[in-house]
């Protein structure tokens, strides 16, 4: 395996808490943290204009190299107005990990390398993490078919094995990871890390609805939606959550892709506030737990399934 310097020693389990669109914030990603996984916000996440900055200072003191490291997400496109404010604050306060999502930039890349950092770039096909590889990434995100949010169509065997064919560096996988087993299938096929999202929403550090987390907990793998209307990326939702919007779940229409912005909804409903991502792999959650014990629990399944497989 070719775990990052950086995250050998410091880890609970080969794990990434992936970066959840308002739901990461400091205290779910300090408990995420000491818990022993690395945790991760996008850096959208921190509004209005300074509490990026302010968030920094937070976890640079809270955390020490005792805890795993953080890692701050950077949307690489060309809506996003603030990446190079917030790719300047990342520099500045040393972010020891840097997740970049959708676009592949060599000054980005770059700049996070000036002072020490390590870059993972998300992917949904091989083509895209040769893209990212020839640009300068240090490792990779492999986001399968039943990742949370975004997500590509991909099975993960597939994905892996195409990666691995040439890759040798790091490697994440993200796609219906929710128990300890999961977490060791993933090394097993090929991966190094794996990347976890919807298992953290169902916390009690998470900042979600109540109503969200519990419908993760009630849910399991047919309630999730594949569409690209609410954002103009494909991604997966709570059904739901969509049907409780006011909209049918099983006839969505298709959205702009250019555009990639959040769709515009009937009755004052925001598809940022009231469309609920989430991955495929919630049926193996059955309680909203603090961060720790959720670790705690995926590092006991983690021990059981290696020595089963040892057995």
């Amino acid at each position: 395996m070719s775990m990052p310097a950086l995250l050998k020693d410091r880890l609970t389990i080969p794990a990434i808490a992936s970066p959840l669109f308002i739901i990461s914030q400091p205290e779910l990603v300090i408990a995420q943290c000491r818990a022993g996984v690395v945790g991760s916000f996008p850096s959208l996440n921190a509004r209005p204009s300074g509490t990026f900055e302010q968030w920094l200072q937070k976890l640079s003191s809270a955390l020490t190299d005792k805890d795993a490291p953080y890692a701050v997400n950077l949307i690489v496109h060309a809506t996003n107005a603030r990446l190079e404010e917030d790719l300047a604050l990342c520099v500045k306060y040393k972010v020891p990990m840097v997740i970049t999502s959708l676009g592949a930039r060599t000054d980005v890349f770059d700049a996070i390398h000036s002072y020490g950092g390590i870059v993972f770039h998300d992917v949904i096909d091989n083509a895209f993490a040769k893209k990212a590889v020839a640009k300068g990434a240090d490792a990779l995100v492999a986001v399968a078919s039943g990742a949370g949010g975004h997500a590509g169509t991909l099975s993960p065997f597939a994905l892996i094995q195409e990666i691995r064919s040439w890759w040798d560096g790091p490697l994440a996988l993200s796609g219906a990871i929710a128990t300890g087993d999961a977490i060791l299938a993933a090394q097993a096929m090929g991966a190094d890390l794996a990347y976890i999202g919807s298992a953290f929403i169902a916390t009690q550090e998470a900042n979600a609805e109540p109503a969200y987390k519990q419908m993760i907990v009630d849910g399991s793998g047919e309630d999730i939606v594949y569409s690209n209307l609410f954002t103009g990326i494909h991604g997966n939702y709570l059904k739901p959550s969509i049907v409780r919007a006011g909209l049918d779940p099983d006839n969505l229409p298709q959205s702009d892709p250019s555009k990639m912005d959040f769709a515009e909804l009937s009755d004052g409903k925001k598809a940022w506030r009231d469309i609920w991502g989430c991955g495929q792999g919630i049926g193996a959650l059955d309680a909203v737990l603090p961060v720790a014990a959720l670790v705690e629990k995926f590092a006991g399944q983690y021990s059981a399934a290696k020595a089963r497989i040892a057995g």
